[in-house]
């Protein structure tokens, strides 16, 4: 049986003094914690495959933490962060103001409602599973480095843990932190999954959203 795993980190802090919603935006990151960087590329694998999505903060993150594959990561649009579609570039408090029945509708049940024009955490586990199905069964067997965003992290601990999108919304993951996923078996044809690490590392500095 095949053991493949996937290192999930969470790409380094995005400056948002704004309170700025900026799912799909493209915002760069802060990678000048080198101290945090250096501890978290000495807890992961030599050999590894190497993916982010396509959003810069994580492949400025990736190049930041300067490992062997890190620069030549594949690139996998289905494991960016949600589309918050409308609401991309405004405050919470200007969304509130602008449009009032549809942040309403979203707080109502904030799972499966979806932004105008965005999409819902819902969809957004859909899509990440299957590409974390995907690439499980391409690597079978390999340690995949993921450096992602925390709504990706979240859905991907959500197919480990077999979740529901509400449930998996309880999860806070941090920046520059550490989660892992094992799975056992073929990604394709199920198998099983477990969790052996959770925001390791990380740290939670006021608002990470």
């Amino acid at each position: 049986m095949k053991n493949t795993r996937w290192w999930l980190i969470r790409h380094a802090p995005v400056p948002n003094p704004g309170n700025m919603i900026y799912g799909r935006s493209d915002p760069a990151a802060d990678t000048g914690d080198s101290d945090a960087l250096a501890a978290l590329a000495a807890r992961l694998p030599a050999q590894a495959v190497w993916v982010t999505s396509h959003l810069r903060r994580t492949r400025q993150t990736a190049a930041a933490l300067r490992l062997p594959g890190s620069d030549m990561a594949l690139v996998e649009r289905a494991l960016a962060e949600q589309d918050f579609g409308a609401w991309e570039g405004l405050s919470h408090d200007e969304v509130a103001a602008l449009h009032p029945e549809e942040t309403r509708r979203f707080w109502s049940d904030p799972a499966t409602e979806a932004a105008p024009d965005g999409e819902s955490f819902a969809a957004v586990m859909e899509r990440v599973a299957g590409a974390v199905a995907r690439l499980t069964d391409l690597y079978a067997g390999r340690d995949i480095v993921a450096v992602i965003h925390g709504g990706s992290i979240r859905a991907a601990l959500a197919l480990a843990l077999d979740l529901t999108p509400q449930a998996a919304l309880r999860l806070a993951v941090a920046p520059l932190s550490l989660s892992r996923i094992d799975h056992y078996g073929s990604g394709e044809e199920g198998g099983s999954w477990s969790v052996t690490a959770l925001n390791a590392l990380g740290t939670f500095p006021g608002n990470v959203r």
